[in-house]
């Protein structure tokens, strides 16, 4: 349920997740949320995706993550995918063990509820553990 596009700053995961949630609109049956940190995306995606902005919340950790994305489905289960653009950005870290953790929090998380998540991590592909590895 959960998709991991991992690459080096300028390689092109932005660009291609703006596109996926660009396409997302006339593909899910349900709403579709971006969290970002920054406004970088604000005139890039279509009006219709719900765009967070995670800093405004003080999302800084993973387990501040669950709660915040526990909570936008608590308030609309009609969320059928979920777009995460940085991840290690928003939590403020570089892709660990935690970091795995939280994946597949997320992917059962996604399973239990029919959510779809599409996550960018910015760093080198070549360096993801076999647990990150399994979301490409």
């Amino acid at each position: 349920m959960i998709r991991v596009i991992m690459g080096k700053k300028g390689s092109g995961k932005t660009k291609q997740m703006i596109e996926m949630i660009n396409n997302a609109v006339q593909t899910e049956h349900g709403n579709v949320v971006c969290i970002e940190k920054g406004n970088k995306l604000t005139f890039d995606i279509h009006y219709q995706i719900r765009l967070v902005e995670a800093s405004q919340y003080n999302v800084d950790s993973y387990t501040a993550l669950k709660g915040f994305i526990s909570g936008l489905y608590a308030g609309n289960y009609d969320i059928t995918h979920v777009f995460i653009d940085s991840l290690t950005k928003i939590v403020e870290g570089e892709p660990d063990l935690e970091t795995e953790k939280f994946l597949d929090w997320l992917n059962n998380f996604g399973e239990k509820h029919n959510i779809k998540f599409t996550i960018t991590i910015s760093d080198d592909e070549s360096l993801a553990s076999d647990g990150i590895k399994k979301y490409f």
